[in-house]
């Protein structure tokens, strides 16, 4: 008799299975409780395998949760405005558990010695060939992406995105949308998507009309086997959707793009061509015209729109069996179901930086979607052997060496740093720059000790009173008593627009930013929220009622000694990323890398977290570091 796979892993049972489950010695019994996480029975007849926002993370690496996600509204209470010990009774998950180290802040420190690191695309390919086994072979899948895969890492900056396009490839991702993606020039984005084999989706992507009355936006689309002129006469640069035969059922896919780019981003250095909107009435119209005319099985949504935006979507429009959604980073324990005026659709999201994975199994009969079941697995990295084929081509490019060939920044003194060529990217990325003695994390609506690491190195290097630094949600963390590396820096800084800046703005300047960037996080209507969470101040201090209106949620602004901002006074305040300009300051990774190798021993002895009003039973919010009225 000879087994397969799955009948040896049955037979060796949970924590052990062969090719798999890495189970040696004491790491074994870490995860003999999880029965085999790994090896999901198939419970229907079409698997949808989901990843997002892994931005460029090939390696392993450790990524804490948010300890501050706050809803307000229809969102107050609901996930993921869900954190800590609030999430774990709301999901039924015990502390200290493999699942509560996922999904949590909770014990960070102390499960990182138990668990270890998350993610990995070695890992990530073992564990998705293996959910495709379990589902009696590939033809009875379909893998979405959810975008920002294509940048955030310094691979991913120098390669131009080329490396996780191969990466994709060789995971298998059959569907993906963009965000980040569109931040290399028109010709790298359209070229990585030529060199892409599955399928990249915009439904609410548009070329501009003006770029259509003159030949040299289709005679570069030429240059990429059309890619970027999917219809000329739509306007629509990518295809909106596509049919997938899964399992023998007719799926279509919709892709939704991040509806704020052109807003977030720099466009006119990067995709002046494009335009990109929520597109509502458009998604509604197509919805009802696949429906209608391509009669599929079923019809999802592979999303970056954000988890808000998607439910609110979801309460809108009927005939999406569900969504597959990214952007904000949340790792979805459970789906959403949400009613519409023509059933449920089903919202989920699959966290970042190559953490989960999301396995949901269609039950489809006469051609429509009976039922469903949905599992998020967290990506253990020391329980999952990696995939040879996938640790071999991760270190070629880790073996690449960085010549002058390579771009790193829009301004043309800093395409590149003399002091990096020659040096293979490993040796540039394995920089060990300090250690630290708090963990340095990203993810929280207010601020974040990484982010207090930028402000601290660009009021030095700029010698300004304050310092700004965008609140995006993209970056790993380091555990306190780690080491600091380039690498970890590069995967909190690494953009196509990374310039710094100084410059002189009054008191009232500043208050009317951190006002603005309020109301597109706060504002209750998702629709009109940009994402990210609020800018990170350096060297100020300030008070924020989050449920008021624009204009009234800041209050009290100080500086580090407790001196009141005056509102008609001018200060020096330095940022980077700008969006409508280019910084002439180096760029924020050699500016950070610089401030970090002169700690030595990192401390941060001040962490600017706002004062924050009327938050303290919002189940949003939990051992906050700041002060909380």
């Amino acid at each position: 008799m000879v087994l397969t796979r799955r009948d040896f892993i049955k037979v060796l049972g949970a924590g052990s299975a062969a090719g798999l489950i890495s189970g040696c010695g004491n790491d074994a019994d870490k995860l003999s409780s999880q029965d085999n996480r790994y090896e999901v029975a198939k419970t229907g007849n079409a698997r949808i395998l989901h990843i997002t926002d892994t931005h460029g993370n090939l390696l392993p690496n450790y990524f804490r949760e948010p300890n501050v996600n706050l809803g307000f509204g229809a969102t107050f209470g609901q996930l993921p405005h869900v954190v800590g010990n609030k999430l774990l009774k709301q999901i039924g998950v015990k502390a200290g558990s493999a699942d509560a180290y996922a999904f949590t802040y909770n014990n960070f420190e102390d499960l990182v010695a138990k668990y270890g690191k998350t993610g990995g695309f070695s890992q990530i390919k073992t564990v998705l060939d293996s959910l495709r086994e379990s589902a009696d072979g590939v033809q009875n899948t379909l893998t979405l992406d959810g975008g920002d895969t294509w940048q955030g890492s310094g691979t991913s900056l120098w390669t131009r995105g080329a490396d996780m396009v191969e990466a994709c490839n060789i995971l298998g991702v059959d569907v993906m949308v963009g965000h980040w993606e569109f931040t290399y020039k028109e010709e790298e984005t359209l070229k990585n998507i030529s060199f892409f084999k599955g399928d990249f989706l915009g439904q609410n992507v548009r070329i501009i009309e003006d770029t259509l009355m003159g030949d040299e936006y289709i005679t570069m689309t030429e240059k990429y086997g059309g890619n970027g002129l999917f219809d000329e006469n739509e306007g629509l640069p990518f295809k909106p959707y596509v049919i997938k035969n899964v399992g023998g059922h007719r799926i279509a896919v919709i892709g939704q793009a991040f509806p704020r780019t052109s807003n977030a981003n720099p466009q006119k250095y990067f995709f002046p061509d494009w335009s990109f909107g929520l597109r509502e009435d458009e998604m509604s119209e197509l919805v009802s015209d696949i429906r209608k005319n391509e009669k599929p099985d079923a019809v999802i949504i592979i999303s970056h729109n954000g988890m808000d935006v998607d439910i609110k979507m979801a309460s809108r429009i009927s005939g999406i069996d569900a969504i597959f959604g990214g952007h904000t980073h949340d790792g979805m324990p459970k789906p959403v179901e949400v009613k519409n005026a023509g059933g449920v659709t089903v919202v989920t999201n699959a966290g970042c930086s190559g953490k989960y994975i999301g396995v949901m199994d269609l039950n489809i009969k006469d051609h429509k979607v009976m039922g469903y079941e949905y599992k998020m697995l967290p990506i253990l990295t020391d329980f999952i052997k990696p995939d040879t084929a996938m640790v071999s081509f991760i270190d070629k490019i880790r073996t690449t060496r960085y010549d002058k060939d390579v771009v790193e920044a829009r301004s043309a003194k800093m395409l590149n740093n003399p002091d990096r060529i020659g040096k293979t990217y490993d040796e540039i990325l394995t920089e060990k720059l300090c250690t630290t003695e708090q963990t340095l994390y990203r993810r929280g609506n207010f601020m974040g000790t990484w982010d207090q690491v930028l402000v601290n190195s660009l009021r030095e290097e700029h010698d300004a009173n304050f310092a700004m630094s965008a609140g995006v949600r993209w970056g790993t963390s380091v555990p306190a008593g780690y080491n600091v590396t380039m690498e970890d820096l590069m995967t909190n800084t690494s953009m196509t627009y990374g310039e710094t800046y100084v410059s002189e703005l009054k008191g009232a300047q500043l208050k009317e930013i951190l006002e603005g960037i309020a109301e597109n996080l706060f504002v209750q209507d998702p629709y009109l929220q940009s994402g990210g969470d609020m800018v990170r101040m350096g060297g100020m201090d300030y008070t924020i009622d989050p449920a008021l209106g624009l204009g009234q949620r800041i209050s009290n602004m100080k500086d580090d000694e407790g001196t009141p901002i005056d509102l008609n006074k001018f200060y020096k305040v330095s940022g980077w990323a700008q969006v409508s300009n280019v910084g002439n300051g180096r760029l924020m990774w050699d500016v950070a890398a610089d401030y970090l190798r002169k700690q030595k021993h990192l401390n941060l002895t001040k962490v600017n977290h706002p004062t924050i009003k009327g938050v303290n039973n919002n189940p949003g919010i939990e051992n906050y570091d700041g002060k909380l009225i």
